[in-house]
């Protein structure tokens, strides 16, 4: 009998063969995957360049900026960075930690064709689970029944820390250069931003973070009571009252504006995708869209 972890891949993978027709399958190289990870030369910088690879130490010595250059490396690594919080398990019909599941497994099977290595980092504050990257269809099926284990129970009152989750993904890919996507609604702590931009100076980074509908903008229900999924803190409110839709409002604009500004700091362009987003249009919205934000 096949289990549910083989059951979601199997369906997702119908759904890649069926509706992408080769579109992304080989994409990620060019679209996503960066430089390898063997240094060959030294070359003046010309503003076309990443200015990551820039070498400071050459730079300051001939007072002239110089960048590295790599051998493209013929083996993809890739890791898939998941928030598991309990914030992820809001939003209406399938929900965030559910896109979050498929958009990870589908992104996992994809690289792993041609014989790359996938690995994952399933992170929530309760603790975290790290599948060490590995290659083959069997690889991408573990990692599907790690996504379908329910998370640790978190601590009342907690919120999730996704500078450590990002920490953590630094500490793991510390001696490759990797592929990485970061799946989270970034719903935590602040101060994400800092190892966020140590972990793009080094790796190719893809955000992609992960959204209701309702948290952009308040449906008018009437009263209803509404529960922080984070701190678990429940409070009564009138959602058609129109001076509190407005100051939501504001509060939402601040937020988003925040996160753009800490996404600037850390070098990277988030992809946004809504829990009621078809997944394959997002998936090749986000090769459209892909590219470095130049610092």
């Amino acid at each position: 009998m096949a289990t549910a972890s083989d059951r979601l891949l199997r369906r997702l993978e119908w759904r890649l063969g069926k509706r992408l027709d080769g579109r992304l399958q080989g994409a990620y190289r060019t679209v996503w995957h960066g430089t390898g990870i063997d240094f060959t030369d030294l070359r003046a910088y010309v503003p076309e360049d990443d200015v990551r690879h820039i070498d400071w130490n050459v730079t300051a010595r001939l007072d002239e900026p110089f960048v590295r250059q790599y051998t493209e490396d013929r083996e993809v690594t890739a890791w898939l960075v998941v928030d598991r919080s309990a914030s992820m398990t809001f939003g209406q019909a399938a929900g965030k930690e559910s896109v979050a599941t498929e958009l990870a497994v589908s992104l996992g099977r994809l690289v792993s064709q041609g014989g790359n290595r996938v690995g994952a980092i399933l992170y929530d504050n309760g603790g975290h689970k790290v599948v060490p990257p590995r290659n083959g269809r069997d690889q991408v099926l573990r990692i599907t029944h790690e996504l379908l284990r329910p998370p640790v129970p978190q601590k009342p009152g907690k919120t999730t820390d996704l500078a450590a989750m990002l920490r953590l993904a630094a500490s793991l890919t510390v001696r490759r250069r990797s592929l990485i996507f970061v799946m989270s609604d970034f719903i935590g702590d602040p101060g994400w931003d800092r190892p966020l931009a140590m972990l793009t100076h080094r790796h190719e980074v893809v955000v992609i973070r992960v959204v209701d509908p309702a948290e952009l903008e308040l449906p008018d229900l009437g009263l209803i009571l509404v529960e922080d999924a984070e701190t678990g803190e429940q409070l009564l409110v009138d959602t058609s009252d129109p001076l509190l839709r407005g100051r939501l409002a504001d509060q939402v604009g601040a937020r988003e504006a925040e996160l753009a500004d800490g996404m600037r700091r850390a070098g990277v362009e988030a992809h946004r995708i809504t829990t009621d987003q078809d997944l394959l249009d997002a998936l090749v919205g986000m090769v459209g869209r892909s590219g470095r934000v130049r610092r």
